[in-house]
């Protein structure tokens, strides 16, 4: 394992990044990257992380921009906010290209969650070629409006953007900053202890907390769905994609990833009806089942 270290962006933003080689005595495999979901940081993976390390992976992660330990877009640290989807691809390849190449030859595969995984389809679309095979979890195809009517949401949305508020807080969006949060109030997962893991985590480090989105990152995150959702966007897909659908996800609509599968050239769905959005956050029993999908798929390719 490396210590976390920071690469500069062209305009001068820093960018958290780690990479954790695989364990001693395992066959080495490669390189994984792993893509964050939104608010997400490198240290609430290290469960993961070390079960990647176990089977034979050198690990290669960052913060994405606008979360973690990498820059934020705003003042206010606790928004969530982007100014383009486009800035995350930029952010990934300036990661690929400076930390994960000096690593290896070949190409890696991937495993993300959530916005991660939704970045990553946007990345296997453009560069056929940068991961070898991908694993999804939850991927952000198209997002829940939790009672309201998704047209209704969508034009809310549009018409804040147009008025100028696009850095305001999506209404009630503030309430999610993890300090106020509790496992009775969350929408991720069903195991507790995990929960509250992170939880302590972001008390002692609470640099690295975020809350929820702004109508901005909203904004960009509808009309980059929109694109991956569009016609000939899954089709021009050639990795191998194991999409893993959480059954009870809150947060993402699990029908647009099962709409999604069967458009992909070379795609695989692993259904899992009882987790929650945050699948390797879940519990044992539940995260038995992603590794035993994630062994049976990913030793295919690697």
């Amino acid at each position: 394992m490396t210590a976390p270290r920071f690469i500069t962006t062209r305009d001068g933003k820093r960018l958290r990044c780690q990479v954790f080689d695989a364990a001693p005595g395992t066959p080495g495999r490669g390189v994984c990257v792993l893509l964050h979901g939104q608010t997400e940081f490198i240290e609430k993976y290290v469960e993961a992380i070390g079960e990647l390390q176990t089977r034979g992976f050198t690990v290669a992660t960052f913060d994405w921009p606008g979360q973690g330990g990498s820059y934020r877009f705003l003042a206010d640290p606790l928004k969530a906010h982007v100014g383009n989807f486009a800035q995350y691809d930029s952010a990934l390849w300036l990661f690929m290209d400076e930390v994960v190449k000096p690593l290896t030859d070949k190409p890696p595969m991937a495993l993300a969650h959530s916005m991660g995984g939704h970045i990553a389809l946007r990345a296997m679309h453009d560069r056929p070629k940068a991961f070898t095979c991908a694993v999804l979890s939850a991927p952000m195809l198209r997002a829940l409006t939790r009672g309201y009517p998704r047209v209704l949401a969508r034009i809310a949305c549009w018409i804040e953007y147009q008025i100028g508020a696009g850095n305001d807080w999506v209404w009630g969006m503030d309430q999610r900053d993890p300090h106020k949060v509790t496992f009775d109030t969350q929408l991720v997962t069903s195991d507790r202890a995990r929960f509250q893991r992170t939880q302590d985590f972001l008390r002692a480090h609470p640099d690295l907390r975020l809350a929820g989105p702004t109508w901005g990152w909203l904004e960009q995150a509808y009309r980059s769905m929109a694109a991956v959702m569009a016609p000939g966007y899954a089709e021009a897909i050639a990795t191998p994609v194991l999409i893993c659908a959480a059954g009870k996800d809150r947060i993402v609509d699990v029908t647009a990833e099962h709409e999604f599968i069967k458009r992909l050239p070379h795609g695989t769905l692993f259904d899992m009806p009882e987790s929650e959005h945050e699948i390797l956050m879940e519990s044992d029993p539940i995260r038995a089942r992603f590794w035993g999908a994630f062994d049976v798929f990913v030793g295919k390719f690697v």
